[in-house]
């Protein structure tokens, strides 16, 4: 069942170990498969280095398990709301990778404090609120994912114009129109985290990016009139 996007998924899940994002078995990725509505995840705890394309788990949007010998992912409720919620996501990624996540654990957005940054997301990447305990106790990861719909409602944000989120305490989170770009929205979320967190420890004064040079840089890569790369 769904045997492309099962390799996909797979093939998504080793390249967060390929880039140094996923450190034992921290982490996960998800393709939702928009005939079908299902979702393919990895299986919770199982090691990279042992796992196969056949072992990642179908489950549907009401977290159903509808195909796999294996439990899916612990944090599989956060992705089927992310789906659910954020139209035009086809790809989730769940990360502890360090940069962001000391930013996730310190609670601190991430600025766009220069053009790499404005390259990959329209602005700040926002951090949650922290989760009241009655949230953490009842239904914790799907109320990940509401707190993480609720962060963007709030700022009025564009889900595919800043495809990441810091979960407050946890780590980040990464999305995409597909896998691929889920995984590449991680490394590139990643990437800026420490280059964030180094410019504050030479100059914690610094200012944010002008929004005209980030709106440059972000639209020549994005939208109906970019120009970088090739057609």
């Amino acid at each position: 069942m769904l045997k492309e996007l099962k390799e996909k998924v797979f093939l998504g899940n080793l390249e967060l170990v390929k880039q140094n994002l996923v450190t034992l078995t921290w982490g996960n990725a998800s393709g939702l498969d928009e005939k079908s509505g299902l979702v393919v995840i990895k299986p919770s705890g199982v090691s990279y280095s042992d796992m196969q394309a056949d072992d990642m788990v179908v489950v549907d949007l009401e977290g159903n398990l509808i195909d796999g010998k294996y439990k899916p992912s612990s944090d599989t409720a956060t992705h089927l709301h992310l789906y659910k919620k954020f139209p035009n996501v086809k790809g989730i990624v769940h990360t502890h990778s360090k940069w962001a996540t000391i930013f996730s654990q310190a609670g601190i957005s991430v600025q766009p404090y220069g053009t790499t940054h404005a390259d990959h997301f329209f602005g700040e990447i926002p951090c949650t609120r922290v989760l009241t305990d009655e949230e953490i106790a009842d239904n914790y990861e799907l109320n990940t994912g509401k707190v993480i719909v609720e962060t963007f409602e709030n700022l009025n944000l564009d889900p595919l114009s800043i495809p990441a989120v810091l979960v407050n305490n946890h780590g980040p989170f990464t999305w995409g129109e597909n896998i691929i770009k889920a995984v590449h929205n991680s490394v590139a979320l990643e990437a800026v985290a420490e280059m964030a967190y180094m410019v504050l420890s030479i100059n914690p004064s610094v200012h944010p990016i002008k929004q005209t040079i980030l709106d440059k840089h972000y639209y020549r890569k994005h939208g109906a009139n970019a120009y970088y790369g090739q057609r």
